[in-house]
């Protein structure tokens, strides 16, 4: 019996990009249509300091993979109408969609994917790039490779540093529990934070060694931006159209929204 891996968010019909498959097709210009759904997206380690100033960062409950919340409920409250927010930052993970990679039959190896899915993609006409041309894959093509390189080598680092992160037992369950303004509680679960306390408390060879690494700024980065769940819940209150709203027109449960639970 074949266990079915689950796709990647997004993606729906990755393949391969090969020339025999996909020699004369083009992508068209497009939207962020495709991400409006995303109540959450993952980041790497390199995103985390510029990240932070627009979302709340979090680490998955089951992998301690790094995503911005971007949603209370299943919505991204930063897409509307198919285009981001542009005083946003927009993550990697969905500047590169809807190309990708897959790993390969070589355990470190990957290769250049795409979304058949995509409504960019076209097969006929000259609309759109061209993405091989004379048998070779055209500079975009080169150019979109390039990207998902990089977006995998930060992929790597990024697992490093959770890692650590989890060897030092520093992550812990946590959710926040909103009041929206129509009086309706709202729960967000399902992820791990880290552990203030237990944070300063590392030792000063570790700290003096995540210092060169660059991990404790990015730890204090993820902390700060915890403060981004109150923002999060002004802009959904904007968006259903709730009228003039402040702070205290979308509030926590609690007064402090992230009072760490021990794990």
């Amino acid at each position: 019996m074949t266990t079915q891996v689950p796709l990647p968010m997004f993606y729906k019909a990755p393949e391969l990009l090969s020339l025999a498959a996909h020699g004369d097709w083009r992508l068209r210009g497009g939207d962020v249509a495709f991400a409006a759904q995303a109540a959450f997206v993952p980041i790497v380690a390199s995103e985390i300091a510029a990240a932070a100033s627009t979302y709340p960062v979090v680490f998955a409950k089951d992998d301690a993979q790094p995503i911005v919340v971007t949603g209370i409920e299943q919505a991204n409250l930063f897409v509307d109408e198919g285009l981001w927010d542009e005083d946003a930052y927009v993550p990697a993970y969905v500047r590169r969609y809807p190309f990708g990679f897959i790993a390969t039959v070589n355990p470190e190896g990957y290769a250049l994917a795409i979304d058949t899915s995509s409504p960019r993609f076209g097969r006929e006409g000259e609309e759109g790039t061209a993405l091989f041309e004379n048998d070779e894959p055209t500079a975009f093509t080169r150019q979109a490779l390039n990207f998902c390189e990089a977006f995998q080598m930060d992929a790597s680092a990024t697992r490093a540093f959770t890692e650590a992160l989890r060897e030092q037992d520093l992550l812990i369950d946590q959710r926040a529990d909103v009041v929206l303004p129509d009086g309706a509680r709202r729960g967000v679960e399902g992820f791990q934070i880290v552990d203030a306390e237990r944070f300063a408390k590392l030792d000063d060879v570790m700290v003096l060694d995540w210092h060169r690494k660059g991990w404790l700024a990015l730890v204090h980065f993820h902390l700060g931006s915890l403060q981004r769940f109150q923002a999060l819940l002004v802009r959904r209150a904007r968006r259903q159209e709730a009228g003039p709203t402040t702070p205290g027109d979308a509030r926590v449960v609690s007064d402090e929204l992230l009072v760490a639970e021990k794990a």
